[in-house]
């Protein structure tokens, strides 16, 4: 019988927690120096983004206001771009940042960026996983039949998954920072240094997908570890 006190194993996990913290506490100090700071153009988040999708020659992605604070996303299913309370009618070099890297995004879409293609057909598969993966596992650890072995390996199998799709999603975003920042410079939307200013604001946001990535694989392991202990 699978004994829930003390697990050696917690470290991999509080050392997951404690980079998503960090990195978490960094992109909301970063944003929240930028969104103090107005760009030149006095453009908001929404128009810039309007503007960076027609000069792409996307005109059927509908820019919208949602709630919240650094919740833009953007959604192929129904193509639209939602920016936060903060993003969307802002003027501060934050904003426009953060609405360039959700434009970046309908242009891989519009483009066919393989990452995101393949970022969106693990969606289900990791949704699926994530929430079955622990019930699994831990039936396996409880029973003590031979068949306990294949609950905790498809558990495995399945939470997988999920670390796979959170290993897809940085490329993805790295590649969508990437295109917002070269638009930002050649459209002239933004000065040199604020264009560095936006950098920042990219940097600190994608540190907490390597963050989330890093939790995921500690996870994996920590699960590989209990699944082999379980073996013995």
């Amino acid at each position: 019988m699978f004994y829930f006190g003390y697990d050696s194993t917690y470290i991999l996990v509080l050392i997951g927690v404690a980079i998503c913290l960090l990195a978490s506490s960094r992109v909301n100090r970063v944003f929240r120096k930028y969104s103090s700071v107005r760009s030149h153009s006095g453009m908001t988040g929404k128009e810039a983004a309007e503007k960076i999708l027609r000069a792409n020659g996307i005109y059927d992605v509908q820019v919208r206001h949602i709630s919240g604070n650094l919740t833009d996303h953007y959604d192929p299913r129904n193509k639209t771009l939602g920016l936060s309370d903060s993003t969307y009618g802002s003027a501060s070099v934050a904003a426009i940042g953060v609405a360039a890297h959700e434009c970046g995004h309908a242009v891989q879409h519009a483009t066919g960026y393989m990452p995101l293609q393949l970022r969106g057909a693990l969606v289900p598969v990791a949704n699926f996983g994530s929430a079955i993966a622990w019930p699994l596992i831990l039936i396996g650890l409880m029973i003590s039949s031979r068949s306990a072995i294949l609950f905790i390996d498809l558990g495995i199998l399945l939470f997988s998954a999920a670390v796979l799709f959170q290993i897809v999603t940085l490329p993805v975003e790295f590649n969508a920072s990437s295109r917002a920042v070269k638009v930002l410079e050649k459209t002239g939307m933004l000065y040199p240094e604020e264009v560095k200013q936006t950098k920042a604001v990219l940097s600190a946001a994608a540190l907490t997908y390597v963050a989330g990535a890093a939790s995921a694989v500690l996870q994996l392991l920590r699960l590989l570890i209990i699944g082999g202990r379980r073996r013995e």
